[in-house]
């Protein structure tokens, strides 16, 4: 197993006995593109806060980088970054005057931070707008300079919270791909969005937080299987269907159940069949046409856990 760069042991938070994160168990492990989901009121930001030092749990603990964000939360704001949906820079300063103070924060040297400066915005391609005030930038500029503000400091971890939020989907696709190079480089992506397909595309792995309880955490396929009810579902077209077909498909180990519709054949199995499966329907006589499995969707695994919470 990977080394956890995030780890919480029942971590709970309540307000004025509203409890906003319940007995949260989470594991994030180190390189990880981690999508962190929930509605609305489900206690993401709380736990953000949390893991940032900005806010001290009611009970519970957390590790972040090896560091207590309760009792160490400059250590943690030293190697960790955050990007929040509400950003806020200087608006009467330019992407480099930004950065710059960035830079003074973290203590770098003038002549590295300068250095890196210029590297950064030209890799979030902003090196046309370096010198034109923060105001007069769109929010799509403004979400890349966001990121190449976290980058300065070359955290280990970054939570990323509505990155792509109000953005055209051009530059939707440049925000992707840098978040995409910043798992590359080895940094640790914590990714919190209502784009689901924009978690499935980017995320190894993804935890769903309802009520405050995390109510769904994995790989998006094996959630797919457990909200499917541990199924397999394979699609196959074939030139014709006739009813020995059937029974044959019936009779091959791990199938549960046979469905028809004209040329199409819907069949769920307990794991991936689709070697024993193509055998048999050539070896019956019919043409395969085609043959796919089904793809899980994070919008549905989304709704279901939600749903049941």
């Amino acid at each position: 197993m990977s080394q956890a760069i995030v780890e919480t042991n029942n971590l709970t938070k309540t307000y004025d006995g509203f409890t906003a994160v319940d007995g949260l168990n989470l594991r994030i492990e180190e390189g990880e593109t981690f999508g962190f989901l929930g509605p609305n009121g489900a206690g993401k930001s709380t736990t953000i806060l949390m893991l940032l030092g900005l806010t001290e749990p009611s009970s519970g603990t957390a590790q972040v980088c090896g560091y207590n964000p309760t009792r160490e939360p400059l250590k943690v704001k030293r190697i960790v970054g955050y990007l929040p949906e509400k950003f806020g820079f200087h608006e009467d300063l330019t992407p480099r005057q930004n950065m710059r103070y960035t830079a003074e924060l973290n203590k770098l040297p003038r002549e590295e931070a300068e250095r890196r400066i210029s590297e950064l915005l030209d890799k979030v391609g902003l090196s046309q707008v370096v010198d034109q005030e923060v105001a007069k930038l769109s929010r799509g500029m403004k979400q890349r300079l966001g990121i190449a503000d976290i980058w300065m400091k070359e955290p280990k971890l970054v939570f990323l919270d509505e990155p792509t939020s109000g953005i055209d989907p051009e530059g939707i696709d440049d925000i992707l791909n840098l978040i995409k190079s910043m798992a590359i480089k080895g940094i640790t992506v914590v990714f919190c969005s209502h784009q689901l397909h924009q978690v499935q595309n980017i995320c190894t792995r993804v935890g769903i937080l309802a009520k405050g309880h995390l109510v769904a955490e994995g790989p998006i396929e094996r959630l797919g299987r457990q909200a499917g009810g541990g199924r397999y579902r394979i699609e196959a077209e074939v030139d014709k269907v006739e009813p020995k077909l059937i029974e044959s498909l019936k009779r091959v180990n791990g199938v549960m159940e046979v469905q028809s519709s004209g040329n199409l054949l819907f069949i769920s199995c307990d794991k991936d069949l689709r070697g024993q499966l193509s055998r048999v329907i050539v070896e019956s006589g019919s043409l395969l046409l085609e043959m796919k499995i089904e793809e899980y969707s994070l919008e549905r695994i989304y709704k279901k856990y939600a749903r049941e919470a």
